[in-house]
């Protein structure tokens, strides 16, 4: 998709069904991988990148199959069936176009003894090294070789021992690849200061399901106890919480009034206390939550972190948003570098400036004008939140836009 024509000066209002989210679902399907029965995953999102994360399935040997829907689903059904792996190497012609694919490492080396990777190639947003994932496999017993751009990781005598290690910062990624590592490890694996992101818990979740044995789900320490196999399970990818966020900023930047469908409260708990505090608001309801706005908006001092703190992937949805409070707002990002792609772009509509050091960004209340498009997925939803509210056409365009089912 690369342009959106908008005529902004609506309201937003009525009820939106919540899609399952993009990164629970592709830390969801390498799952498949670690067992030779069928998983079969609901509320999948109407993903590109679902589809990719299901071409690399299929190169490993794994079947994909997308089933019929009942009615009271919302998102996709795929049913994964890995019986026999006939490869253990992910190519760089797609991991390149995905960086999510690295999360294939720790399966094929829990399951298969052996995975051959390519490393992952840059992000628009910042550096995401892979060292973290490296560490945190030879520290459960997997020896490494570095050659051609690739990551070789092997399981001596084809099966992880187990052992302990203790992540230095939290990463998601990381936490991830070890814990589908280590469920087939023949010993006890102890993770510390785990990323304790819902997308975690979920994983752990949907592991336990298929008959993994994993302790302190959602703490800061896993206990890992290795199993000889898993099985096949029905599991239900959870609700996205950043679309669910950004639909809500959307509501408040409009001044509307919509019912989220499906959302998980426990899950976005500092996107609405941030909410909250900018004068929205925010009422559980029976199928998910109300999101209603006047329209007059407090200024903030935000500052990303990782869970449970303020998701970086908010960021730039509210930065747009308190384009229209009363007021100055500071955002500090502190999660990747290059996370400000999107504040030219609000400066030439009339409402964000650079702050004065490179990790802080600024918004102002003023009058929405104009813009062009911008290079970060999160930040295209700003733009297309702040285009909802300005008077006349607004034509969003570049490759920035963001490839979701909600836009």
């Amino acid at each position: 998709m690369d342009r959106i024509l908008i005529r902004g000066g609506n309201r937003l209002s009525g009820r939106l069904p919540i899609s399952g989210a993009k990164n629970a679902a592709l830390t969801l399907m390498p799952c498949a991988l670690l067992t030779e029965e069928p998983l079969t995953l609901r509320n999948l999102p109407r993903l590109a990148d679902v589809d990719g994360f299901g071409h690399l399935l299929n190169q490993l040997g794994a079947s994909t199959a997308i089933q019929g829907t009942r009615p009271e689903d919302f998102g996709r059904v795929m049913t994964i069936r890995a019986g026999n792996l006939t490869s253990t190497e992910a190519p760089y012609d797609i991991v390149r176009k995905m960086r999510a694919s690295i999360l294939v490492l720790g399966p094929l080396l829990g399951r298969g003894g052996e995975a051959t990777v390519s490393l992952p190639g840059g992000c628009a947003i910042g550096n995401r090294p892979i060292d973290l994932h490296l560490r945190a496999l030879e520290a459960i017993g997997a020896e490494l070789e570095m050659a051609a751009g690739y990551v070789k990781a092997i399981a001596p005598g084809g099966r992880l021992p187990g052992g302990r290690f203790r992540f230095p910062i939290v990463s998601v990624g990381a936490t991830e690849n070890v814990v589908m590592a280590a469920v087939l490890a023949k010993g006890t694996s102890v993770i510390e200061n785990a990323a304790r992101e819902p997308e975690i818990v979920d994983l752990c979740n949907c592991l336990v399901a298929m008959g993994a044995s994993i302790d302190g789900i959602g703490t800061e320490t896993l206990t890992i106890e290795g199993r000889d196999r898993l099985h096949g399970a029905t599991y239900a990818v959870m609700p996205d919480r950043i679309e669910a966020g950004s639909y809500a900023c959307a509501a408040a930047i409009t001044g509307g009034d919509l019912e989220l469908v499906g959302v998980a409260i426990p899950d976005m708990g500092a996107t609405i206390d941030a909410l909250v505090e900018a004068g929205v608001s925010v009422t559980p309801t029976r199928d998910g939550v109300r999101v209603a706005s006047d329209g007059q908006l407090k200024p903030l001092t935000l500052s990303t972190a990782p869970y449970p703190g303020f998701a970086t992937d908010m960021q730039a949805q509210f930065m747009a948003m308190l384009c229209k409070a009363d007021g100055a707002s500071v955002l500090t990002e502190t999660i990747f570098e290059n996370r400000y792609m999107h504040v030219p772009e609000l400066a030439r509509m009339g409402g964000g400036y650079p702050g004065t050091r490179a990790d802080r960004g600024c918004a102002r209340g003023g009058q929405v004008g104009w813009g062009a498009g911008d290079g970060d997925r999160s930040a295209g939803f700003d733009e297309l939140d702040l285009g909802g509210v300005g008077r006349g056409w607004r034509d969003v365009c570049g490759a920035g836009l963001p490839p979701r089912p909600w836009v």
